[in-house]
C-alpha cells in the first residue's frame, strides 16, 4: 500500500525524527514519549510553514478592508455574475489580496499528515513505532481495532477535541465571510453562493471523519495541528485597532 519511493524515504526520515524526539523526551514523559514526540513533530511542521500563515493572515486583513468595495461590486453587478467575478478578482489583484492564498498552509500540511499516516499504518521499516502507546493504546491502532475502555477513552477525548476545534473553525469561517463579503474567494451573492455558504463552514468537521478511520498517531497529529490553528486564530487574527495597516 502506498509503495512509493519518495514517500518511503519521507516516512523513514520522519521516523528518525520522531524516534530521536522520543528518546530525548523519555526521561520526562516515560511511556508517552512517542506520543509527545508526535506533538513536537507537528509543532515543528507548523513552525516551518509559519511564514505562509503570516502571509495568509495579512491577506485576510486586506480582504476584510476591501469588504465595502466588494459589497459595492455585488450590488452593481448583481444581474451579471460573470462580470462580478472578473471585477472582484481584479480588485483583489490590485490590492495584492489573493483569494486562494489561504489554502497554501493547509495544502502544505497534507504531505506531512500522509507521512504520519503511512508511518503508523504500515510501520514502513520502523515497526517498533506501531507498538508505542498513549495511555495504554498502541499508536498504530484504529478506533475499530478493539473497543475496550482505554481505546474508547483515548479516541473519545481526541475526537471530542477535534469536534470542538471544528466548531471553532466553522464559526470563524462564517464571521470571515460576513466581514469580507466573500466565501473562499467567491462573492456571497450570485450563483453557487448559497452552496458555498453551506459547505465551507462544514469543511473543518471533515477532520472528525478522518479521525474515525486513521491510526491513533495520525489522530494525535490532527488534534495538535488543529489546536495550533485555533491558537493562531486567537493570537494572529484578533481584531486590529483602527488605523493599523493591513500589510
Amino acid at each position: 500500500m502506498l509503495a512509493f519511493a519518495p514517500l518511503h524515504a519521507a516516512a523513514s526520515a520522519a521516523a528518525a525524527v520522531v524516534t530521536w524526539l522520543a528518546d530525548t523526551l523519555a526521561p520526562l514523559t516515560g511511556g508517552a514519549a512517542t506520543a509527545a514526540a508526535i506533538v513536537l513533530f507537528t509543532v515543528g511542521v507548523r513552525l516551518l510553514i509559519s511564514p505562509l500563515t503570516l502571509a495568509q493572515v495579512r491577506g485576510e486583513r486586506r480582504r476584510a478592508a476591501l469588504a465595502p468595495e466588494v459589497r459595492d461590486l455585488q450590488r452593481r453587478y448583481a444581474d451579471d455574475p460573470g462580470r462580478m467575478q472578473s471585477e472582484l478578482f481584479a480588485l483583489y489583484r490590485r490590492a495584492g489580496a489573493s483569494p486562494v492564498a489561504g489554502c497554501l498552509p493547509a495544502l502544505l500540511q497534507a504531505p506531512f499528515f500522509l507521512v504520519m499516516y503511512r508511518l503508523f499504518a504500515t510501520g514502513d521499516g520502523h515497526p517498533h513505532l506501531l507498538d508505542e502507546k498513549l495511555a495504554g493504546v498502541p499508536l498504530g491502532w484504529h478506533l475499530g481495532d478493539g473497543l475496550t475502555g482505554p481505546v474508547v477513552a483515548v479516541f473519545g477525548v481526541l475526537l471530542a477535541a477535534l469536534l470542538v476545534l471544528a466548531w471553532w473553525s466553522a464559526r470563524r469561517a462564517r464571521r470571515a465571510a460576513a466581514a469580507t463579503g466573500t466565501i473562499a474567494g467567491a462573492p456571497t451573492e450570485g450563483p453557487g453562493a448559497a452552496v458555498l455558504g453551506w459547505l465551507v463552514p462544514l469543511l473543518p468537521f471533515t477532520t472528525v471523519l478522518v479521525g474515525l478511520v486513521v491510526p491513533l498517531a495520525a489522530v494525535l497529529y490532527l488534534v495538535t495541528t488543529t489546536a495550533w490553528t485555533a491558537l493562531e486564530q486567537a493570537v494572529l487574527r484578533r481584531p486590529q485597532p483602527e488605523g493599523i495597516d493591513a500589510r
